[in-house]
């Protein structure tokens, strides 16, 4: 057979092609496993008043909304309300037994935590917590529930299987969004104090304490592989904090007036819920390494949220508002109204 020669120059141009193909087909794979993510629809579920944490049933797949004096349950299926727990007073968060029966309800008006049956989300009792609980999380290793109680800072710890009281662990400063690692160990962010408690589960007390160098930290994820938190902050900074020696590893910027954050082991993704009207994606490119991968236009307002980890879906709440009332010496900073019918839940997906 006849050797076939190729010039030099034409089999540089054949590398050059066939590495610029590789490339891109690397970028592609990369920017397929990382997004975009995108505004998937708006289910405009309406309703009076506020909001404030909203939390996804593991089991069921239903997602709960604290709506100040109730929660509406949603179908994700159908974007549509298809229960209302009713009776509370100023409800905060919301938190899953791993029995798949029972929820709680952190109702801050009231001083309670609620329970509720999930399969007739109805109330079967409360429990007296400290003043004012706001966050509220199911540990698992000990079947306990765990109340912050924002005025009275500490944290009231509830025997799941009893629903009694079993210990108050007082705190430096006030508390905000809590998370676990499942394995005995409960982080909170102190907000008034720019701090991440570290506590036990088990003994009831408080191991740590680490300043993060982030204002009025606020909504907390976790990444229970690497060991990681991320704590969303004013001043447009999340801090990724180790979890093991409380020191804080990277700080990507995210958008302005955060109050939620969530972590997806499956795509190595963090985000921030911003008041502005964003929602920040942060990539893990290591545990120790971060890059800002996407800046989403959701709905101003839309600054708490919750992930479902089956479906990777995110699911945001915001809503239009009127004029600010009037400032007065019982209410100096009084809240815009929401406007009637404005309220909605954004779902983002990939």
């Amino acid at each position: 057979m006849k050797e076939i020669r190729i010039p030099i120059n034409a089999m540089r141009r054949l590398a050059g092609i066939a590495f610029g193909a590789a490339l891109a087909l690397t970028s592609c794979s990369a920017l397929l496993a990382q997004g975009p993510y995108h505004v998937q629809d708006k289910w405009k579920l309406g309703g009076d008043g506020g909001w404030d944490y909203l939390a996804v049933d593991p089991q069921s797949g239903l997602l709960y909304i604290t709506r100040g004096n109730h929660v509406m349950v949603v179908d994700t299926t159908a974007g549509k309300v298809v229960a209302d727990i009713a009776g509370l007073k100023g409800t905060h968060g919301v938190a899953f037994d791993t029995d798949g029966k029972t929820g709680y309800i952190s109702d801050g008006a009231s001083n309670d935590v609620a329970v509720f049956d999930r399969a007739s989300n109805k109330i079967t009792q409360t429990i007296p917590a400290g003043t004012n609980p706001d966050g509220i999380l199911f540990e698992p290793s000990t079947k306990t529930v765990w109340a912050f109680n924002g005025r009275s800072k500490n944290a009231t710890v509830i025997d799941a299987k009893t629903k009694q009281v079993i210990a108050t662990v007082p705190l430096a400063g006030k508390p905000e969004f809590p998370v676990a690692d499942g394995k005995g160990s409960v982080f909170v962010n102190i907000e008034d104090k720019n701090e991440i408690a570290h506590l036990d589960a088990k003994s009831h007390t408080v191991l740590a304490e680490w300043p993060i160098s982030c204002e009025s930290p606020s909504g907390h994820a976790i990444d229970i592989a690497n060991s990681r938190l991320f704590a969303v902050c004013d001043g447009k900074k999340m801090a990724v904090v180790d979890a093991t020696s409380g020191k804080v590893v990277a700080s990507p910027e995210i958008g302005e007036g955060p109050d939620a954050a969530a972590f997806d082991p499956t795509t190595h993704n963090a985000f921030s819920s911003n008041g502005e009207g964003t929602l920040t994606v942060v990539h893990q490119d290591s545990p120790d390494s971060y890059s800002v991968a996407q800046t989403l236009d959701t709905q101003k307002s839309a600054r708490t949220m919750a992930l479902d980890p089956k479906t990777g879906k995110i699911y945001l709440v915001a809503a239009e508002f009127g004029p600010r009332p009037a400032a007065t010496p019982e209410n100096p900073r009084p809240r815009p109204p929401v406007l009637p019918g404005s309220f909605v839940v954004i779902v983002v997906s990939k």
